[in-house]
């Protein structure tokens, strides 16, 4: 894992915090990581502004606005003339006004699924929001394929992320949950690589959500259906497609919020450092045992 630095950088960007600094991060790896933070953010908002102009989900071949959708963002009007926004999933239904539904836009309560703040553009324009969903759908790709090609040629996959037999082990998991439940960090040696728990976390992110929000977005396109129809197939409809699609994009969600909090517990500024030069340091055991 570790590299080294150039000597007239090295002396820059060491890290003067007490326990042992190592080069964690290559330049390729950082520059991808924060690219992808751009890709994804703006994937995200733009893919709200897309989502908001049919806020419902179905499954199989059909869905239109008389079909029975199983999860829906909508509004009514209440018995005082307000607006309420509701959110239905299956048989249950909830009430979201001013989150999902219906939100506040220019002081004034309109219905709308996510909320003005949450999408992009913030204005309610489908044409614009497919626009800049395309373009940064594409630029998470190639980003993707650079840290792909990197990360195989540089066996950061085989050295960093492989899970050893022991680690899949039920008593070795159990052990890094229980560890992650009570806020225990890796100290020492142990730091020097992912536990198990990140290495499953990374390989299902890396090789199977963002690339089933690759292909289920592409199972979208006429397009792409024209020229790859076994996609339509592959995904039960185009219907069920848009579903696993908007399921993966709160995967990405999910995994990001975990890695936030991670990256509060283990020490924000020593992991932001690490991911801006390189480095990183390694908390002594004798500290940790005394947390």
């Amino acid at each position: 894992m570790a590299a080294p630095a150039s000597k007239p950088f090295a002396s820059l960007l060491r890290p003067r915090a007490a326990g042992e600094p190592i080069y964690r991060h290559r330049l390729v790896t950082r520059i991808t990581h924060w690219i992808n933070v751009a890709c994804v953010s703006l994937l995200l908002m733009s893919g709200l502004q897309i989502f908001n102009a049919h806020p419902r989900l179905y499954w199989g071949q059909s869905g239109a606005t008389a079909d029975r959708a199983f999860l829906e963002l909508t509004a009514r009007v209440g018995p005082n003339d307000e607006l309420i926004g509701l959110t239905r999933l299956g048989p249950l239904t909830l009430r979201t006004t001013g989150v999902l539904g219906a939100s506040r836009l220019k002081a004034v309560i309109v219905p709308r699924g996510f909320p003005a703040w949450a999408t992009l553009p913030s204005y309610q324009d489908l044409a614009t929001g497919r626009r800049w969903h395309f373009f940064l759908a594409w630029a998470l790709v190639v980003n993707g394929l650079v840290y792909l090609l990197h990360g195989a040629a540089s066996g950061h996959f085989r050295r960093d992320l492989a899970l050893t037999r022991e680690e899949v082990g039920a008593r070795h998991l159990l052990g890094d949950i229980r560890d992650h439940l009570r806020f225990r960090r890796p100290a020492g040696e142990a730091a020097r690589r992912y536990n198990s728990l990140q290495k499953i976390a990374y390989l299902a992110m890396i090789f199977a959500i963002l690339p089933l929000a690759v292909l289920t977005g592409l199972t979208m396109s006429p397009g792409i259906d024209a020229a790859l129809p076994f996609l339509v197939g592959l995904f039960g409809g185009r219907q069920s497609a848009r579903s696993l699609h908007f399921i993966a994009a709160n995967l990405i969600v999910l995994f990001v919020v975990v890695h936030l909090v991670e990256v509060i517990v283990a020490g924000v500024w020593n992991e932001l450092r690490s991911m801006i030069t390189g480095w990183y340091v390694i908390k002594p055991e004798a500290d940790h045992a005394a947390d």
